[in-house]
Parts: structure tokens; sequence; C-alpha cells
């Protein structure tokens, strides 16, 4: 599944891939209520969801998934998902799962971490991402690790009774 996938380390976060035995974890942490109400997704996940992610996404690498880690503790995750070889691009993902790792700039840390790994790594040229509007820290740290807005969708998704805008935002590798 993950075994040639590399550990990424930086000066506070260890991102490590993923594993059948994080599902409790990633099922407890996409149910809290502060989680789930950033995902359009919302139905109760279940371990049967992730486990179907697992060996259907991550084994066929349309997807790799990441446990953000903080001085050993698991806080959250961040993925690719439709990862395409021929375009070089997939799309990004994270959540910080545990309350108590909220405001510490962890999310900014682990987004500039895993993009980084996606262009230099996995040679991806394009990482794109989708955020509802309502999520303005969320679209201020994409924005501050280098996303730059190409879009809104307007009333693009209906959840709890009403339509939402959904940004669309992409990040290019410089570098390539």
């Amino acid at each position: 599944m993950s075994n040639d996938l590399p550990i990424i380390t930086g000066e506070i976060l260890l991102l490590r891939p993923i594993t059948l035995n994080d599902t409790d974890l990633i099922v407890k942490w996409r149910n809290t209520p502060r989680v789930k109400k950033n995902f359009i997704f919302r139905d109760t996940f279940t371990p049967e969801i992730h486990e179907r992610w697992i060996n259907t996404k991550i084994k066929k690498g349309e997807a790799i998934q990441y446990i953000i880690e903080a001085k050993g503790s698991p806080i959250g995750s961040v993925y690719f998902k439709d990862i395409t070889e021929l375009h070089h691009s997939g799309e990004f993902g994270i959540f910080i799962g545990e309350e108590n790792s909220i405001g510490k700039g962890f999310g900014f840390k682990a987004t500039k971490m895993f993009v980084n790994f996606g262009f230099s790594y996995l040679n991806l040229h394009r990482v794109s991402l989708r955020v509802l509007s309502g999520n303005r820290n969320a679209y201020k740290i994409y924005s501050s690790v280098g996303f730059k807005q190409e879009g809104v969708f307007r009333d693009m998704v209906y959840i709890d009774g009403r339509y939402h805008d959904v940004i669309f935002m992409a990040k290019l590798n410089d570098n390539a």
C-alpha cells in the first residue's frame, strides 16, 4: 500500500503514510462537527468507507494519504486524490482532527510540507483544491502557501438546507 512512500519530517511535524491501523482515528476525526462542517461529503464516516478508500484509491495510487504527527501524536491528515500521472496533477486536502492542535500553525506547516512533497517526490506540476467559501481560515492558509484562486462555483453544493459556493484554487510547481 504505502510501503514505498517516505516519511516526511519537518522541524515540528512528521508526516507518515496512512495504514489501515489509522482507521479508528480517521473515523473519529471525520465525524467531529468541526471537521465535518468543512467537508462537502458530510455523511457519517464509517470504518467501511475508510477501508474502501484505502483499498480502491490508496492501493491503486489514485490517492496518497498521510497522517500528521506533532511530538509523536497523530493530529490530522493530508492527502492527494485524483492523481493523474499523465497531467502531473492531483487534488489536495487536509484536516486537523485533534481539537487541542487547532490554531497552532500545524495546518499551514503540514500543507506546505505535503505540497512540496507532491512537487518534488511525486513530480506533480499542478496541485488543486476546493474549499467551501465559508471556510476563511483554510482559504487564508492556502493563499499563504501560494495557492491562487481560479474561480468560484456559485451555489455548487447543497448542504444543511442551503446552497454554498465552492472556491477552486491551485498552486503550480514553479521549479518544473
